[in-house]
């Protein structure tokens, strides 16, 4: 069985790729470099992809920097930190989820497979509208309906493992299937090294989250 998994280079999607491979499928992992300010998260995938043994691990160039409209895009929008207002954050990247799941759709139809595995969270999140399992389930219907494949008889699933589950869950999970968490990027503002910043919000998500599993916490952070 092949399967595409959306690997960002964080904890949440190469957890999810430990998932997919341990439940037997070929993985093909694919990173999107849509010119997130963050973008050693992308270095952080190659490694991570090379460290679970995948089939194959591509790179493709989407520039939504051309649009704006999130912090992670446009360098003159501030990462928010922990007491900012309450509501979608900054760091939503409008329409991020649907084009990465659609080149996934497009890479899928192209192997043969039917199984798209992504690390999207509707539990501990910033409460991006492109994580929930709504969408998730309406993004699977369309792309049923809009495929050769499927039209053929191929029907396709996306496979949000994590969707309902909290971080310390999440990381529990990756630890028993050997994922090696120090390799991976979450902050919104990591450096060229790929070192944390410890304030924004995914650093705070993290962070707790391995405080919560009792696992000790493995990310690099910038020096204070």
């Amino acid at each position: 069985m092949k399967a595409v998994v959306l690997l960002s280079g964080g904890l949440d999607s190469v957890t999810t790729l430990a998932i997919a491979r341990n439940n037997g499928y070929a993985c093909y992992a694919l990173s999107i470099d849509y010119g997130q300010r963050h973008a050693s998260e992308l270095a952080a995938a190659a490694k991570l992809a090379q460290s679970l043994a995948v089939d194959e691990h591509k790179t493709i160039k989407v520039d939504l920097t051309v649009f704006g409209g999130s912090a992670l895009t446009n360098k003159f929008i501030a990462i928010p930190a922990k007491g900012a207002k309450a509501g979608i954050p900054a760091t939503y990247v409008p329409a991020r989820n649907t084009i990465m799941l659609s080149l996934a759709l497009a890479w899928a139809e192209v192997l043969e497979s039917r199984d798209i595995f992504v690390g999207v969270n509707a539990v501990d999140y910033s409460g991006y509208p492109d994580c929930r399992p709504e969408y998730i389930a309406a993004f699977e219907k369309m792309a049923n309906l809009a495929t050769k494949a499927a039209i053929e008889g191929a029907r396709l699933s996306i496979h949000a493992p994590l969707i309902n589950l909290s971080k310390a869950e999440i990381i529990r999970q990756g630890i028993l299937l050997g994922v090696d968490y120090s390799l991976t990027v979450s902050c919104y503002q990591a450096d060229e090294a790929g070192l944390a910043c410890g304030v924004c919000d995914a650093c705070r998500l993290r962070r707790g989250g391995f405080e919560v599993a009792n696992v000790p916490d493995p990310t690099r952070y910038k020096s204070s």
